[in-house]
């Protein structure tokens, strides 16, 4: 239990006054007063640090405990950094610099900012719903032994009401109702406000329902203590059900008009019921009293955290907040995105009593003995002794051999080499973790499960297998097993990538995370992807099947533009291997590349088309491949053309250049790993110096190229530019039909005779 002392409500309110401040004060030097170069609003969210920081003051100087974890309300970024400016641990420099080029971020950044920062937040919602898969992995990692529950904490989502507006917030509580978790907070500042306008009444009134239904203990903060004493006297029973029935916009106008507006409204509404209230109250009184809302009231909030933290039960804490609290535009519609002007932070900073020439001062606007008496209350709470990121080991990775067979495809391969780990045992296989959006099976991924189990909290028998019923999964589920099943939800799918792949500096244990998904389904949670890659998290994709191979379903089952997805997004290394052997020489280039200070996640496009394997006669290859290309065929000096293919159309490009070798002397093959690395490399290393360079010069100036993948043409075609080559591209721009390989490459321009006119219409 949380100790509520007078002593701590005075501190915990002169800071939740510091946190307002400083916030607003950094904003407006951002706009107002740091040079503007480009004339461009720099922007801030003043109203919105107002609203969160009664929270936020709470929750960091008394109630955090040393192992939580807290995804930061994207908007009320300033405050997490005047928190840290208050600790010691953000410098004036980097506040001054808000939102310039390299201050203090827009939004918590663990890549980008120089304080602690949990969880990078910024795409709503997605902070918040990350919590939920810290926390299932905090339990992953106690349930095998790696994190002793002494070590374990609560993870905290600081969220605004309009967040949850966002679906994957809701994709993100079903899947965590499915996996029991626990140890997770949700806190919403509720302050009825999003940023076009004050939000809907009908529906905030049943979110206590759903997360009750999912199991969840919600705790309402509605009323302020002053507000509830009156509630609680004559006339007080009308003035609640007044509150309740209040629509949010009528309740926003009158904070922003004041006590006289309130004192008409509710004489015109209630009458006598109310007058022993308006009579005690003069017009800024009954101001206050109206606004005097349980997620400003120091004792609310503390009784609220420590409810909370009776059990490990997770909990849905709604704060009654007033956006702008303490602002000159409290409860305007329009101040999500407002400024304060020059005139109007004046007026505060005088209403502070901070001088001028003070504004940036910690504990301005203080006397002596209050500074020293805030300033050793800081240094003795939670907030001073944050987690930070842990240190921890890198996990070795073991040979890994190519599955032997004469004709293969890319899927089954993969599958085949993460059994052999299975059965085969070691640190790797131990810290591998899987899942799978109920593609498990489909995606190669079923004879991992079987020989490393589901994971559970609780144990999961295999009833199928109980019953003696003939079945090739042999599912069951303990704490011990390494695959984590989802539901159909792709957003969920990288949100857990995201969360155990941050293990590490999180818990101090490096998990290998491996997600697969159906290629064409990346782009339905490709903002969770890009949130996963923005914080540095760790995770390999294994995204398959992929493109025309996948053969009959067509329409958009049939991938077309994953590639350049994967090319243009930062923190992720794309391969599309074409055999087995590169498939194994790569998974094992990525396991060691996830765990590379200057590494990067890893996207595997692969297939299911089974396809001859070819004979190798070294291993000059092999730096080739895992720097994106190489030539499967040697061009001569000075050729003229060349075939460039990647991935499963590689049998159709090896058949064209056997069929052109004699009518061009020379012809080049070469196969490509990586259009992202290539391209990379290309940008990177300036043109000459760069691999793909190197690959090409032995063309001749002017030489002629076809390109070919089964994926968007432009994943190859910019090859051209690299020496001026002229290029013929093939590949994928219109919607998948239903069909077999043979009909389907002969319409989309991908099979021997396709290439072999390509390569005529080249050399023209």
């Amino acid at each position: 239990m949380l100790p509520i002392i007078p002593e701590t409500i005075a501190h915990l309110e002169s800071l939740d006054t510091r946190l307002r401040w400083l916030s607003a004060w950094t904003i407006h030097n951002a706009n107002h007063l740091r040079e503007s170069r480009d004339g461009v609003k720099v922007g801030g969210h003043q109203a919105s640090c107002a609203s969160m920081s009664s929270i936020m003051a709470s929750l960091y100087f008394a109630a955090l405990g040393p192992n939580d974890r807290v995804a930061v309300k994207p908007h009320a970024g300033p405050l997490l950094h005047a928190i840290h400016y208050l600790l010691g641990s953000q410098s004036l420099e980097k506040l001054q610099n808000f939102r310039a080029f390299a201050g203090a971020q827009s939004y918590p950044s663990r890549t980008k900012d120089a304080i602690p920062v949990d969880f990078s937040t910024g795409s709503v919602g997605l902070g918040v719903a990350i919590t939920a898969f810290a926390s299932l992995f905090q339990d992953y990692l106690v349930a095998h032994g790696r994190l002793s529950p002494a070590e374990t904490g609560r993870m905290i989502a600081l969220m605004g009401d309009a967040e949850l507006d966002e679906g994957n917030i809701y994709e993100a509580l079903i899947e965590a109702y499915k996996h029991d978790l626990r140890n997770l907070w949700w806190i919403v500042d509720y302050n009825r406000q999003s940023l076009d306008h004050t939000t809907a009444d009908r529906m905030f009134r049943r979110f206590d329902d759903i997360f009750e239904t999912c199991g969840w203990r919600v705790i309402t903060l509605k009323h302020g203590r002053r507000l509830a004493a009156v509630v609680a006297g004559p006339g007080g029973a009308a003035l609640d059900t007044w509150f309740d029935d209040c629509p949010n916009a009528d309740y926003a106008a009158l904070t922003y008009q004041g006590g006289a507006a309130w004192r008409a409204r509710l004489t015109a509404d209630l009458g006598q019921a109310v007058a022993p209230i308006l009579a005690a109250h003069d017009d800024d009184a009954l101001a206050l009293l109206m606004t005097d809302l349980g997620g400003h009231c120091m004792a609310s909030l503390l009784e609220a955290y420590a409810q909370a933290a009776s059990d490990d039960r997770p909990c849905l804490i709604i704060a009654y907040t007033i956006k702008g609290r303490g602002l000159p535009f409290a409860g305007h519609k329009d101040n999500h995105a407002g400024l304060m002007t020059p005139t109007q932070i004046e007026g505060l900073r005088g209403q502070l009593g901070i001088a001028a020439g003070q504004e940036w001062e910690k504990w301005a606007g203080l006397g002596d003995n209050q500074a020293a008496a805030l300033q050793a209350y800081v240094a003795a709470s939670p907030a001073a002794t944050l987690p930070r990121d842990r240190p921890f080991d890198a996990v070795p990775v073991p040979a890994i051999p190519a599955p032997a067979g004469a004709e293969q495809s890319t899927q089954s391969a993969f599958g085949r080499i993460l059994f052999d780990l299975a059965k085969a045992g070691g640190p790797l296989a131990d810290r591998i973790v899987t899942t799978s959006p109920d593609v498990t099976v489909s995606t190669g991924l079923g004879p991992w499960v079987n020989a490393r189990g589901l994971f559970r909290r609780q144990q999961m028998p295999d009833v199928f297998r109980q019953a003696k019923i003939p079945s090739p999964q042999k599912w069951s589920g303990q704490g011990s097993g390494q695959h984590v099943e989802l539901g159909i939800a792709e957003h969920n799918l990288f949100l857990v990538l995201a969360a155990a792949g941050l293990a590490a500096p999180l818990f101090g244990t490096r998990l290998i995370p491996i997600g697969t998904v159906y290629d064409p389904f990346i782009a339905r949670g490709l903002d969770a992807l890009n949130y996963g890659c923005y914080q540095d998290a760790r995770f390999i994709l294994v995204a398959t099947p992929s493109g025309l191979t996948l053969g009959p379903e067509g329409g958009a089952h049939q991938s077309i533009n994953p590639p350049l997805i994967a090319m243009g997004q930062p923190g992720l290394t794309h391969y599309e291997p074409a055999y087995a052997d590169e498939l194994a020489l790569l998974l094992h280039h990525a396991f060691g590349h996830v765990q590379a200070p200057d590494g990067e996640s890893v996207y595997f496009r692969l297939s299911t088309r089974n396809i001859a394997q070819i004979q190798r006669s070294g291993t000059d290859w092999q730096a080739g491949a895992i720097a994106g290309g190489y030539w499967l065929r040697e061009p001569a000096p000075g050729a003229e053309a060349a075939i460039i293919a990647m991935g499963a159309l590689l049998p159709e490009a090896v058949a064209a250049w056997e069929a052109l070798i004699d009518d061009i002397p020379g012809l080049g093959l070469l196969a490509v790993t990586s259009p992202d690395l290539l391209h990379r490399s290309w940008r990177q290393g300036l043109a000459e110096a760069s691999h793909v360079a190197t690959l090409l010069s032995p063309l001749r100036p002017g030489a002629r190229l076809v390109t070919l993948c089964d994926a968007a043409p432009a994943s190859l075609s910019w090859i051209g530019s690299v020496h001026g080559h002229r290029v013929v591209p093939l590949g994928v721009d219109r919607f998948g039909q239903t069909g077999d390989l043979v009909d389907l490459f002969a319409a989309y321009a991908l099979d021997v005779d396709a290439i072999i006119t390509a390569m005529a219409t080249a050399l023209r």
